[in-house]
């Protein structure tokens, strides 16, 4: 079980008593329809949005009219951050204006996105690639963020030693707390995740460092944070797999559930995410689209043959009888 942990003196986007646990912005994932099933089933002490793009110069509008109906400081009492991915220092300077303007408290930026490096500017990770332009992006959005202002990062482009010459700018600057990723941008997502970066950055801050990336069991974010000393944990994939993560970190669940366990989860998880889903997005395909996302972070051997059909089923109505008799063919 977690020890929960007092952090005084700072107007952080989590409990001062606790240790936080976030669930981490998975873009075409995380919408309103699935924070709000984790925010009834375990709620995280804070939730991120999806990014959200930043227009360019000359864009009527910073940021989308979806997107701006989608901020508020906290949903359901849960602290809410809002996360930018663009690139230009007056882009993002009005889009945090717009952001707050309509709404948001705590704004983060994304630096780690390895996707962005391909776009025509530089965004998410591919900032990476220029650091100098940071140094004039970083203090500006602080001068015009009044609430929390928070940094998501790798731990470099290709050198996982840029995060600590980056540290002195974010301190000197007013970042509020980091979000530690301890993989390159050129990596994406192959290899592990070197937690051992993210105890040495712990180790160089005085920054609040919130540990993020292959925590798929209570075991990794227990061993993490032990090995790390990190002011929390982000989880992404490991959590949309299986949202009870949040309890059995907190110890009010199973560690090690049985499959019949995992088996009644999954059904009660999916079934109610479906109705959400129903709820915010149109038709048969739109719907299934957004939950075959979240089967597709699943891979549990026990029930491999469940998830395949559930990922062939072409209706609702297919899939929800797939969903009725998961598992039983399994095994």
């Amino acid at each position: 079980m977690i020890d929960e942990r007092a952090d005084a003196g700072r107007s952080l986007p989590w409990p001062s008593d606790k240790l936080p646990l976030m669930l981490a912005p998975m873009q075409g994932l995380t919408n309103r329809a699935l924070r709000a099933q984790f925010i009834q089933w375990v709620r995280p002490d804070t939730v991120f949005t999806e990014f959200m793009r930043v227009n360019p110069p000359g864009a009527r509008q910073r940021l989308a009219a979806g997107d701006l109906r989608d901020l508020a400081a906290a949903e359901g009492g849960v602290p809410l951050v809002v996360q930018l991915i663009g690139h230009g220092r007056e882009s993002l300077v009005s889009a945090a204006q717009a952001a707050q303007a309509a709404g948001a408290v705590h704004i983060n930026l994304n630096l780690g996105c390895p996707y962005g490096r391909m776009t025509s500017g530089l965004t998410g990770g591919g900032m990476l690639r220029r650091p100098e332009e940071l140094a004039e992006i970083i203090p500006a959005l602080r001068q015009a963020i009044a609430g929390t202002f928070s940094v998501k990062i790798r731990a470099g482009y290709d050198d996982t030693g840029q995060i600590t010459t980056l540290l002195p700018l974010f301190e000197a600057s007013g970042v509020d707390f980091l979000v530690l990723h301890p993989r390159t941008v050129v990596q994406e997502y192959s290899g592990r995740a070197d937690h051992a970066v993210t105890a040495a950055v712990v180790q160089q801050t005085r920054l609040p460092v919130i540990a993020n990336g292959d925590i798929r069991s209570a075991a990794d974010g227990l061993r993490v944070l032990g090995d790390t000393g990190a002011a929390g944990l982000m989880l992404g994939r490991g959590a949309i797999a299986d949202p009870l993560l949040f309890e059995r970190l907190r110890g009010r669940a199973a560690v090690d559930p049985d499959r019949n366990e995992r088996r009644a989860m999954l059904q009660r998880y999916l079934r109610e995410l479906l109705a959400r889903y129903d709820e915010l997005f149109c038709g048969d395909v739109q719907v299934l689209g957004k939950i075959k996302g979240v089967i597709a972070t699943m891979d549990d051997p026990d029930f491999s043959k469940g998830l395949k059909q559930l990922k062939k089923a072409k209706t609702l109505r297919a899939f929800a009888a797939v969903l009725d008799e998961f598992g039983e063919t399994d095994g």
